[in-house]
C-alpha cells in the first residue's frame, strides 16, 4: 500500500452500555465493501493485513474489545455485543458488504458471532456457561457476507484443552507432579538436553484423556464457586446479614497453572508440519509451562467457563463453523505453533459453505518467514486475500 489512505477513529456504545473503539481505513472513500478485523482481547490497529485489504479496493475496520489486553472477565457471549456494535456501525455507513476476518483468536469470536446472527433471535443462547443472562435475543446482529480465517485456532477453550498439563495434582499447588503424566520427564519421552520430546502413542492417548479430566475438574471448581455466590444472593433476599452480603458480593479469581504443554509442540513428529520445536511462548517449557505468563493464567469462574474451557465454551469452531454458509477463505500457516495440520483439516471440514477455499502458506503463526531469504508468509497471505476480495469490491 503506497498510496494515501485515511484513518478515522470511532468510539462506539454497545447495546449493553459499554464502549468499544474502532478505526476505519479507506483509500478512496468510495469503497462499498469493508473487511472487519477484531480479536476478543487485543487491539491490532497496525494489523499487517490492512494494506492488502485496501489494495483490494475494500475499506478496513479494525476494532478493539471493551477490555483491551485483559481477558480476566472475558465472556464470549458478552463479547458479541462488541462485535454487533462494530458491524451495525459499518452498516450505518452504507457499506453494501461486510466481510469478517478472524485472525488467530479472532476466528472463533467471529464464527460465534456469525452463528448467533444467523439464529432466530428467540433461539439464541440465553445464558453464558456461568449462568449469566446474555440478552442476545434482544441484540441487533446484522448478518455478514463473507469470512476469512487467517491462522485460526479451534477456539480458546479447545486451544487450552490441547495445551493444559494433566500432570497437575493439586490446582492450588502447581509444583506437585503426577510423574506418570509428566510431559517433560525423560521417563515419558522428553530429552532434557535437547528440549525435545518423543512420545509413544500409548502415552499420547493417556495424556489427552487426562487433559479432558483436568478441564472437567476446573469446570466443576468454577461452577461450585458460582453456586456459593448464587445461593448467597438467594439467601440475601430473606436475610440481609453482613456475612451473607459479603459472600453474595464476592467475585472470586483463581489461577490455572501449567497450560503450555501441548505434546505436539515438543514432539513435532506428531502431526508434522514446517514448525520448529516449541510453542507460541518459547522453546523452554520449564519457563513457559511453569511461568507466570501464558494462556488462562488468571481467570474468573465466568471467564473460565465461557472462554477457556474446552468443554463448556460456546465459542469454538467445532460448534460454530457448521453455521457458516457464506463464502469462506481459510489460510493456514504451515509453520504454525498454535494450530496444527490436523486442526486445519477439522476446521475446513467443519465450515458448511460450499464456496470455501483452503490455501497453505509458509510462515509461523504470525506470518513471519520460516527461513531467511524467503518471502514472509504475511505478504503471501495478504496477496491471496487481495485476490479473493476482488469479487466483493
Amino acid at each position: 500500500m503506497d498510496r494515501p489512505y485515511q484513518m478515522v477513529p470511532y468510539a462506539l456504545m454497545t447495546a449493553d452500555g459499554q464502549k468499544t473503539l474502532g478505526f476505519l481505513f479507506t483509500a478512496t472513500g468510495k469503497e462499498t465493501t469493508v473487511v472487519s478485523i477484531m480479536h476478543p482481547r487485543e487491539m491490532a490497529v497496525t494489523h499487517y493485513l490492512v494494506p492488502f485489504i485496501l489494495d483490494a479496493g475494500c475499506a478496513c475496520w479494525v476494532q478493539g474489545p471493551r477490555s483491551i489486553g485483559n481477558d480476566l472477565r472475558l465472556e464470549h457471549e458478552i463479547a458479541l455485543f462488541d462485535v454487533a456494535a462494530g458491524v451495525s456501525h459499518l452498516k450505518s455507513l452504507n457499506f453494501r458488504k461486510v466481510i469478517l476476518l478472524g485472525n488467530s483468536g479472532g476466528a472463533s469470536l467471529y464464527a460465534f458471532y456469525n452463528q448467533q446472527s444467523l439464529t432466530a433471535s428467540e433461539a439464541r443462547i440465553a445464558k453464558t456457561p456461568g449462568g449469566r443472562p446474555t440478552k442476545l435475543s434482544e441484540l441487533t446482529m446484522p448478518q455478514v457476507d463473507g469470512i476469512v480465517f487467517v491462522s485460526p485456532h479451534p477456539g480458546q477453550g479447545k486451544l487450552l484443552m490441547s495445551g493444559i498439563d494433566p500432570s497437575v495434582v493439586d490446582e492450588d499447588d502447581p509444583m506437585q507432579v503426577n510423574e506418570a503424566l509428566d510431559p517433560f520427564s525423560p521417563k515419558n519421552g522428553f530429552n532434557l538436553e535437547t528440549g525435545k520430546g518423543k512420545y509413544t502413542e500409548e502415552f499420547v492417548t493417556r495424556y489427552q484423556l487426562a487433559q479432558v479430566e483436568r478441564v472437567k475438574k476446573i469446570d466443576q471448581k468454577a461452577r461450585q464457586l458460582l453456586a456459593v455466590k448464587r445461593d448467597a444472593r438467594i439467601k440475601l433476599k430473606e436475610e440481609n446479614a453482613l456475612e451473607v452480603k459479603r459472600i453474595a458480593s464476592f467475585a472470586p479469581i483463581f489461577n490455572v497453572w501449567r497450560t503450555d504443554a501441548d505434546l505436539r509442540s515438543w514432539d513435532i513428529s506428531i502431526d508434522p508440519s514446517d514448525r520448529v520445536t516449541g510453542s507460541l511462548w518459547g522453546r523452554d517449557p520449564f519457563v513457559s509451562n511453569w511461568g507466570s505468563v501464558s494462556f488462562a493464567r488468571v481467570v474468573t469462574p465466568e471467564s473460565w467457563l465461557s472462554t477457556w474451557s474446552g468443554i463448556s465454551s460456546n465459542a469454538s469452531l467445532e460448534k460454530c463453523a457448521p453455521s457458516i454458509e457464506q463464502p469462506t477463505l481459510l489460510l493456514e500457516y504451515t509453520g504454525d505453533q498454535c494450530t496444527f495440520p490436523g486442526d486445519f483439516d477439522q476446521i475446513y471440514q467443519q465450515v458448511r459453505s460450499s464456496d470455501k477455499v483452503r490455501i497453505p502458506v509458509r510462515g509461523n503463526h504470525h506470518g513471519m518467514a520460516l527461513v531467511a531469504g524467503e518471502p514472509a508468509g504475511r505478504v503471501v497471505a495478504g496477496k491471496l486475500i487481495t485476490d479473493w476480495l476482488r469479487k466483493f469490491s
